[in-house]
């Protein structure tokens, strides 16, 4: 496998983000980066520019496919004689994770089809993102103090604050919130949801899309000045007050340890659901999308497809978790058990 940085919304919504964080951070800095360093799954101490994202080495790649193991959650689910898989992933990594271990690269080879939230090696879907979320002529701006704590984060990304003037402000907060956990290693240009488009690639085997880019794009875009204005002051002040690092970090390690039970008890943890309407916002970001997905990966199922399908972790979760709905549409159900 060889490394691709495929330019690839909130919550588990990050498939869309992917392709403006990674744009983003292969942007021009605003002051010169750091040597990129080994960082722990703990909160840096430095606020220099946070490391560029670089392909390894052949020995790192050597090194990395010799101890490769399998991390996330993995289900298997059979039905009519045949089995399918869900794969929860992360859209940030580290370089290391790019290698999945022998039981999910078996689930792979032995799929017919790989479905993800989004093809993100599909032009026409990329094309269909970088268009939704470019800032719109005569939209109204940001308030003056809420756009410059905007272009403040920028700058703290070492990122060019001109991205003020050809993104939409929640695109642009969004994508920041993705890149926070930089500084410490974990970074979407590693994300785990592109390694599977890439082996499916490699294997010749087709890539599916359980959504459309208008259903991620209305998720992540504002219908009124006044909710934008909301949305970019949500998530500036987590990204100031530190929680949107610290949430990335602990989920990438709950992700790279498999410890799915604290992962599903993120509502508990997360400091993120304690409003009306951040409840609201959750259940439309995850419970409102497990449905249709059921549906794509069942219609494709039964019409002889085994499929493997990667999306966001989260999606695992809660009242409508996509292991519980395939159980209800008549599939047998089993978490696969990772051996470390």
């Amino acid at each position: 496998m060889t490394f691709t940085a495929i330019p690839t919304v909130r919550s588990s919504v990050r498939s869309l983000v992917l392709a403006l964080a990674c744009a983003l951070a292969a942007a021009p800095a605003a002051s010169a980066a750091a040597p990129a360093k080994k960082a722990a799954l703990k909160p840096a101490a430095v606020a220099a520019c946070p490391p560029v994202a670089q392909p390894p080495t052949n020995e790192q790649i050597e090194a990395a496919q010799r101890e490769a193991r399998d991390r996330g959650f993995l289900w298997r689910i059979t039905k009519d004689g045949r089995s399918s898989y869900l794969y929860g992933t992360i859209h940030v990594g580290r370089p290391a994770w790019l290698f999945p271990g022998p039981q999910l690269t078996a689930a792979v080879v032995g799929s017919d089809v790989v479905a993800l939230e989004l093809d993100v090696t599909d032009p026409g879907v990329m094309g269909a993102l970088q268009s939704g979320m470019a800032a719109k002529p005569g939209s109204p701006p940001l308030p003056p103090k809420l756009a410059q704590r905007l272009r403040a984060q920028l700058q703290a990304e070492c990122l060019p604050d001109t991205l003020m003037d050809t993104l939409a402000p929640e695109a642009v907060a969004t994508a920041l919130v993705s890149l926070v956990g930089r500084r410490d290693g974990v970074d979407p240009a590693y994300g785990i949801d592109p390694v599977y488009a890439g082996m499916a690639k490699g294997l010749r085997k087709p890539i599916e899309s359980l959504e459309s880019p208008d259903l991620q794009l209305k998720l992540l875009l504002s219908s009124t000045a006044e909710d934008q204005q909301e949305g970019v002051e949500k998530m500036l002040r987590e990204l100031e007050r530190g929680q949107a690092r610290s949430v990335l970090l602990k989920v990438a390690r709950l992700w790279a340890e498999s410890r799915f039970d604290e992962l599903a008890d993120y509502a508990s943890w997360c400091d993120c659901l304690n409003t009306a309407a951040e409840r609201a916002e959750f259940k439309a970001m995850l419970d409102d999308r497990n449905p249709g997905m059921a549906d794509r990966i069942d219609a494709m199922h039964a019409a002889g497809r085994s499929v493997f399908a990667a999306v966001g972790s989260l999606h695992m979760t809660g009242p409508y978790a996509l292991p519980l709905l395939m159980e209800r549409r008549g599939y047998h159900v089993e978490r696969v058990d990772f051996k470390h």
